[in-house]
């Protein structure tokens, strides 16, 4: 098999990817909905389908980065934009992880552990964000 090397073939190979890619998943989420309305919110998270939804959405959102990133007009800061997110990802987990802990029925470590899996959830697009940006810094 021969590589593409025209760009309009490969523009339009990337369209038809891109249609397929929405179709299955527009399949995907019929299929979680149709479990969520016959099952319950239990008996679609049982389905492997949500496991396979929910990667895809990260993969999706960590690849979006990287344009994102490219596509800034004006060069930011990384070291700046570092400490920004990550007074706001530790305020959100300092927060999220208080009012856990106040709620009935949970206690202090149930806040912790909530906010402490907030803010390491937080910190790996943070982290990847300042990565690109030192990464596409460095090239200019």
């Amino acid at each position: 098999m021969k590589k593409i090397k025209d760009e309009r073939l490969v523009l339009q190979n990337l369209k038809n990817i891109r249609i397929a890619f929405i179709i299955q998943t527009i399949g995907i989420i019929g299929i979680l909905a149709y479990d969520l309305i016959t099952k319950g919110f239990d008996g679609m998270r049982d389905n492997p389908l949500w496991m396979v939804f929910m990667i895809t959405g990260i993969v999706t959102a960590y690849l979006s980065m990287n344009i994102s990133v490219d596509h800034e007009e004006e060069s930011k800061s990384p070291k700046r934009g570092l400490v920004i997110s990550l007074s706001v990802v530790g305020a959100i987990s300092i927060v999220i992880g208080l009012l856990v802990s106040i709620t009935d029925g949970y206690n202090v470590l149930d806040g912790v552990l909530m906010g402490g899996i907030l803010l390491a959830c937080g910190l790996v697009p943070v982290i990847y964000i300042y990565f690109l940006r030192k990464k596409r810094q460095d090239d200019i």
